[in-house]
């Protein structure tokens, strides 16, 4: 599965099979979020994905002074 050259370098979290993967056992990169430095932290990827992006929106917002 892995075509990135990366297998051992960290956990990542399958979007394809909504699992941890590590190893030489990886999902092609498209399909997956990380690298993380445990199991756990792949294992919330998607609510750091989520964190980050609600971040980022507000960082936006005081930025340039506007909002939706």
């Amino acid at each position: 599965m892995n075509d990135s050259g990366l297998g051992g370098a960290g956990y990542f979290w399958c979007l394809r099979h909504h699992r941890v993967e590590n190893g030489d056992d990886v999902c092609p990169a498209q399909y997956r979020l990380g690298p993380f430095a445990t199991a756990d932290e792949a294992t919330r990827a998607l609510e750091t994905v989520e964190k980050r992006n609600a971040d980022w929106e507000a960082e936006d917002v005081r930025w340039t002074g506007e909002s939706d």
